[in-house]
């Protein structure tokens, strides 16, 4: 027999959870979670310093590819994408950045009505428990706990703002704050030692109400539409097909990746891309899987002169006392992601906001923790924040099981081939000064032969990665690509709604959990009909001089 809610929820990722929490805050409300990943019940995901086991595993992880990507000379590039309660929240890097005010009012001015930085801020605020305190930024009694880490412990951290002082740029005492810009200290999602994903900070604590039901390794097969409104869902759970029905609404919640392929399953999307595949056209909506873009970054590594860095920590010794550690104690080098320190800039003194963002590490490896140099040694991972180029993603068949058609398009903009060669430059100059005279040993990568804008551009092809930040694929609008409006329901299709990273409009200048999560506990009180929270009117901070510091004079122009 069939079963009733009010709500369907579509993935138990950053944004399910979120959803499934305060939808079921009443309890008069029928709420279903409908998960095809299993319990996030594994040391590796709730140990932070483990990040890189299930980031890179099969049993959490999606672990897509893309196609050849043209602009990378064809090498085809791992998509992780969470597949366990939490969804990408429970193997990712648990860095908290939210992005800077400018990019929500980029939002609004995109076709992304009320989605600005004041409408933002508050639940932002709503969200999180910052261990610093609630101030005009920042919240302190919400159900996701931020702090810094270890507070910047190794020297090195220090050591990266100082230079990036040194060069001429400002610091931050809190990028989540006043002022974004400059160097400063990154945050994390942990608590106590564990990695606190929405899992952990919203469903868990939801999962005892009556009226919450959460399903399990559960593939939803597509949506059911009767004419122009979905009614329910259909899915496949130990081999055996279910239906479940809506009387409100379905809520997809499956990812910048997950949410495209699922729609176009359902026989929403670009009609001929659905009868490519097919699947017979139910809706013509041609934005669905298309803008798709992401953050990439390439590793500038150099030795260090002093053994105080992560290489000398990766013995199996090492790694067990660090482990007994984190089990008998919750404390040490396993309760943080290592990413302590970081900075925003702006490549160039024209631009509003920044467009580069710096993630430090006192180690030289790979984000999947492998091939560390055997030496000392501490890296820089950078990449441009506001890419231009765009890609998509497109279903090959109606089996839920295949992985559909990702293509980035990396490095299709000049624009993005230029920043990527600022970033280099930049970060050079950076680790030049004199804060960094006592560690900054030999340039390991690219090394000191790659200078012009031809070699740069070789090695970003052969070594740039990305940053695992996907969004853009149904986004939001009113214009005739745009997927979802500005309450986030699908154009066309009555009582159903988007509520992930792909209505992103654009890129954040940041990485993407905390707005994720910042945009279900908004959508949460549309879904509910509840006024929403007042706009805020904390100011926003700038760097001294802008449009006239840092090696520009030109007039003010936008990213």
């Amino acid at each position: 027999m069939a079963q009733s809610y009010d709500y369907i929820i579509i993935g138990a990722g950053s944004a399910g959870c979120v959803l499934a929490n305060r939808l079921s805050e009443d309890p008069e409300t029928r709420v279903l979670v409908l998960e095809f990943g299993g319990s996030d019940k594994s040391i590796f995901i709730q140990m932070p310093t483990a990040l890189s086991i299930p980031m890179n595993g099969t049993k959490h992880n999606w672990r897509y590819y893309t196609l050849p990507e043209p602009g990378l000379d064809g090498r085809r590039v791992h998509c992780p994408r969470g597949k366990v309660l939490g969804g990408s929240s429970s193997i990712n890097g648990m860095v908290y950045m939210r992005g800077h005010a400018r990019d929500f009012d980029e939002w609004e001015e995109l076709g992304a009505k009320g989605w600005g930085y004041a409408n933002c801020l508050p639940y932002f605020q709503r969200a999180e428990s910052w261990k610093g305190g609630g101030d005009e930024w920042r919240g302190d009694t919400g159900p996701l706990a931020t702090n810094a880490g270890n507070e910047m412990e190794n020297p090195l951290y220090r050591a990266f703002v100082a230079s990036g002082r040194d060069a001429g740029y400002v610091t931050t005492e809190d990028p989540n704050g006043h002022l974004q810009e400059g160097f400063g200290p990154m945050h994390m999602t942990v608590k106590d030692g564990r990695r606190w994903s929405t899992a952990n900070a919203y469903l868990k604590p939801a999962m005892s109400r009556p009226n919450l039901t959460v399903v399990t390794h559960a593939m939803t097969r597509r949506v059911i539409l009767e004419g122009k409104r979905a009614v329910g869902v259909e899915y496949e759970r130990g081999g055996q097909r279910h239906v479940a029905h809506a009387t409100r609404e379905v809520l997809i919640s499956s990812g910048p990746i997950g949410t495209p392929h699922l729609l176009q399953r359902s026989g929403i999307g670009p009609a001929q891309v659905l009868r490519q595949a097919g699947v017979d056209v139910q809706h013509d909506l041609p934005g669905v899987g298309e803008n798709l873009q992401d953050h990439s970054e390439v590793y500038i590594q150099y030795a260090c002169r002093e053994p105080i860095t992560l290489n000398g920590k990766m013995g199996l010794w090492s790694k067990f006392l660090i482990g007994a550690e984190w089990i008998l104690f919750k404390r040490g080098l396993s309760t943080t992601n290592h990413f302590e320190s970081g900075g925003f800039i702006r490549s160039d003194a024209s631009l509003e906001w920044p467009d580069i963002q710096f993630h430090f590490l006192p180690a030289a490896m790979r984000y999947d923790g492998k091939e560390p140099l055997k030496e000392h040694g501490f890296m820089v991972l950078t990449g441009p924040n506001k890419p231009k180029s765009r890609g998509h993603v497109r279903l090959r068949s109606t089996d839920p099981y295949e992985q559909p058609d990702i293509l980035f398009n990396y490095l299709d903009r000049e624009e993005d081939r230029e920043g990527f060669r600022r970033c280099l430059r930049l970060t050079r100059e950076i680790i030049a000064q004199p804060a960094f005279d006592r560690y900054r040993g030999e340039e390991m990568a690219p090394g000191k032969d790659v200078q012009t804008d031809d070699e740069i551009d070789a090695w970003v092809r052969e070594t740039m990665e990305s940053t695992y930040h996907p969004c853009g694929t149904c986004r939001m609008g009113e214009d005739g690509m745009a997927v979802v409006d500005s309450e986030l329901k699908v154009h066309g299709i009555d009582a159903l709604r988007v509520i992930d990273s792909s209505v992103f409009p654009s890129e954040p200048n940041a990485n993407l959990n905390a707005p994720t999560i910042m945009l279900a506990e908004r959508a949460s009180d549309m879904v509910r009909q509840r006024p929403l929270l007042p706009p805020s009117n904390a100011a926003v901070g700038s760097a001294p001089g802008v449009g006239q510091s840092q090696r520009s004079r030109e007039p003010l122009r936008k990213i």
